[in-house]
């Protein structure tokens, strides 16, 4: 009996070692699958980024689309009040003028007729001054009679409106009053950069026809289309994010201005207009196709990349990234002095939001350092790895 209590202690006493030895090798697994290290060779063929968490505004929002445009006194169509033919064009498409900028002349004979009424007119003012100051100072001594005065005063008064209506003829087409030419200037009515060009050399230049254009794009802003169901919940001042619908690397900022009060289209949506910061609008141009989420409240959330959330089984983890350690290239001792870095990363589990814009709202289930490295580009490669087995060596 004694032998038989003795054996099955000892078996008890292996019992117990063996669940303790596998606890352990359970726990170093599990330590293992949570981590993947890289060689610095390894990290930077990968393009492994890294980043921060970020606040972004990602909750409570309105999606709608839309485009880039500038006010209308920021556009201009630049046409001439004469026909002519065009002599010069001293711009070219996308060059900057300044409001007043000389683009083009345009020759018309008629323009020498105008500086000849203006002269002419402005003769006589001066000849009839000098004939109104005599016969008033007669009127005055009774030697000549009212009337003569009165005659004189009519004709000085509509000599004076022709010269004044010549003046505002030449003023209007920029030509001065004096001297005598037949070139018409056409001019930039505000500052911006030269669009498209509708007029060649030599051509014939008709009034009311578009030959210039040109943009002044600082004051950039956009026209969303919201839709009825969602009128209720826009207001003034609320701020949007926005991307550009071909180029959605970028998300910029803008906020709303104004509410159209009646209905754009029959699609029943309603214009909403947002300013954008003109340091975020350089490189826009009017027209661009966006896309844009308004946010009804104002709130931010903790927010990373899409990229960086990979999805393992039913779970969702971001990579940390953690100090490098060395590793030794030959663990035979013989090139003792052969280490290269390695960068070791730890998935940490979350729990993921909104993803919108690029961008999606996370949740960590443990709390880590505010200033983690996490990685931002290169997680799916991570990932992959860490099914694998990783690459843990030390």
């Amino acid at each position: 009996m004694r032998a038989l209590h003795f054996v099955l202690a000892c078996l008890a006493v292996i019992l117990v070692a063996c669940n303790e030895k596998k606890a352990e090798e359970s726990h170093e697994e599990e330590k293992s699958s949570t981590e993947v290290a890289l060689t610095e060779s390894q990290y930077k063929t990968v393009g492994i980024e890294t980043g921060f968490v970020e606040d972004r505004n990602l909750n409570k929002i309105i999606k709608a689309n839309g485009y880039t445009t500038v006010p209308p006194q920021n556009s201009a169509e630049v046409s001439t009040l004469i026909g002519g033919t065009v002599k010069d064009i001293y711009v070219l498409e996308g060059t900057f003028v300044n409001k007043g900028k000389v683009l083009a002349t345009i020759q018309n004979l008629e323009v020498i007729e105008m500086q000849e009424d203006y002269h002419s007119a402005a003769a006589n003012v001066e000849y009839l001054q000098l004939e109104y100051n005599r016969q008033k100072t007669l009127s005055d001594e009774n030697v000549n009679p009212r009337k003569t005065f009165q005659e004189v005063k009519a004709r000085l008064a509509a000599e004076r409106a022709r010269m004044q209506a010549a003046k505002n003829k030449l003023e209007a087409l920029h030509v001065s009053t004096k001297g005598s030419t037949s070139l018409v200037p056409v001019v930039s009515p505000i500052s911006g950069f030269v669009g498209k060009i509708n007029i060649a050399k030599g051509a014939f230049a008709n009034t009311g026809i578009s030959l210039f254009e040109v943009v002044d794009n600082s004051q950039m802003h956009l026209d969303l289309n919201v839709y009825e169901k969602d009128l209720g919940s826009i207001s003034v001042g609320q701020v949007i994010d926005f991307v550009l619908t071909n180029q959605s690397n970028k998300s910029i900022k803008g906020k709303i201005f104004g509410i159209n009060k009646s209905f754009s289209n029959e699609s029943k949506t309603v214009a909403v207009h947002a300013k954008i910061d003109p340091a975020d609008a350089k490189g826009l141009i009017p027209g661009m196709y966006v896309s844009a989420n308004i946010n009804i409240v104002n709130t931010t959330v903790p927010a990373l990349p899409k990229d960086a959330v990979v999805r393992n089984a039913d779970k969702y983890f971001v990579f940390v990234q953690e100090e490098g350690q060395e590793k030794h290239a030959d663990v035979s001792g013989k090139n003792e002095g052969n280490h290269e870095k390695e960068v070791h990363f730890k998935a940490i589990e979350i729990i993921p939001g909104t993803t919108d814009l690029g961008f999606t709202e996370i949740k960590f289930v443990d709390k880590i350092a505010a200033d983690a490295r996490i990685v931002t580009k290169g997680a799916f490669y991570l990932v992959s790895a860490m099914k694998g087995g990783g690459e843990h060596e030390h």
